[in-house]
């Protein structure tokens, strides 16, 4: 007897079905592709807050997951065995002008009002930092310490492990039986835009590299809108593009490449390290940008939780919570801006 089903072995997929198992659910998730198999098998994995101003319910709940996620990962790790790759490392990001610096004091203040002293946002001279860091034409940068890192592909191995390790399943196909949860990710958005005859959601596409390059422990960067994130396994990674237009979903091409350019020139360090691996896949964007979490729209008695796009693993510990709380007690904490009706 199955108590939920979730479709969908991605970063919400599994985070909800682990916490539905962490609270007594007998568990199955289906995926044909198998764990990971869409963005969440992924190779950047930049756990980065939004900026610390126009402080809303939807930055406290991201808030609040990033500071769930050491505790978070650390008991994924011990129950299944599996290092997810977290690390809360920080991230540092160069000042371009004197406008910038002036936002930057600010959102230093605004950080150490919000973030309730769990962590900072300073901006910092040069010699604060190491020598891992971008070019900065002011002399300054903007260093946090909320900012953390994951290998995503990693990451779902870890979930997956600890869910059996609960008892959970993970099957490639299957009948749903019990509360459903769709978690389907951007395929399921485009079938859902369908079946309603208007777009609530859809895919964008990101490319991204990783490099054989030994900074772990050291903060991620984020420069020219690129992220460089150093990983516990001796590599960095790389990324990535939008792309709201694409043909091939899985195909890296020239975007990629100057993804590439822009991180050398903006962290010189990165010259000459070997490219392993280069990658490409569909993030589930949904149409208010926020996830959509909540009661699914069409299929009575069902769930969602879908449109993590870019923060995905980021909100992934908050996510599972709250719809464990929604599915298994029937209480909503779920905002209103993540709710599927912000996106109808």
């Amino acid at each position: 007897m199955v108590d939920i089903t979730v479709m969908g072995a991605g970063a919400f997929g599994l985070s909800v079905a682990w916490a539905c198992a962490q609270r007594g659910a007998k568990v199955r998730v289906i995926d044909p592709g198998g764990v990971g198999a869409g963005a969440s098998g992924g190779i950047v994995g930049a756990l980065a807050p939004h900026t610390p101003e126009n402080w809303n319910d939807k930055k406290a709940f991201q808030f609040e997951s990033l500071i769930m996620a050491e505790e978070f990962w650390a008991e994924i790790e011990t129950v299944g065995g599996v290092s997810s790759g977290y690390g809360r490392t920080g991230r540092v990001q160069p000042v371009m002008n004197e406008r910038g610096l002036d936002l930057a004091r600010a959102r230093e203040v605004s950080a150490a009002e919000l973030w309730q002293g769990r962590a900072t946002l300073q901006v910092v001279p040069g010699e604060a930092l190491s020598a891992w860091a971008p070019v900065s034409p002011t002399g300054w940068w903007i260093k946090d310490t909320l900012s953390a890192r994951m290998h995503p592909r990693r990451a779902c191995a870890a979930l997956a492990a600890a869910l059996r390790a609960r008892g959970g399943e993970i099957v490639a196909t299957g009948a749903p039986e019990g509360k459903v949860v769709w978690a389907t990710g951007w395929q399921g958005l485009v079938e859902l835009s369908g079946e309603m005859g208007r777009m609530v959601g859809n895919g964008v596409k990101g490319q991204a590299a990783l490099l054989r390059l030994d900074r772990r422990g050291l903060p991620q960067l984020f420069a020219d809108a690129v992220h460089v994130v150093p990983h516990s396994d001796g590599t960095v990674a790389i990324g990535s593009t939008s792309e709201r237009e694409f043909e091939a979903p899985d195909r890296t091409d020239a975007q990629l490449e100057d993804v590439l350019a822009r991180a050398i020139t903006a962290v010189p360090d990165l010259a000459g390290a070997e490219v392993i691996e280069r990658w490409a896949g569909v993030r589930p964007r949904a149409k208010s940008r926020a996830p959509m979490l909540g009661v699914h729209p069409l299929r009575k008695g069902d769930y969602i939780a879908n449109g993590g796009f870019k923060i995905g693993f980021g909100m992934a510990p908050k996510v599972g919570q709250v719809m464990a709380d929604m599915v298994l007690e029937g209480r909503n904490a779920i905002p209103e801006g993540f709710r599927p009706e912000a996106s109808l």
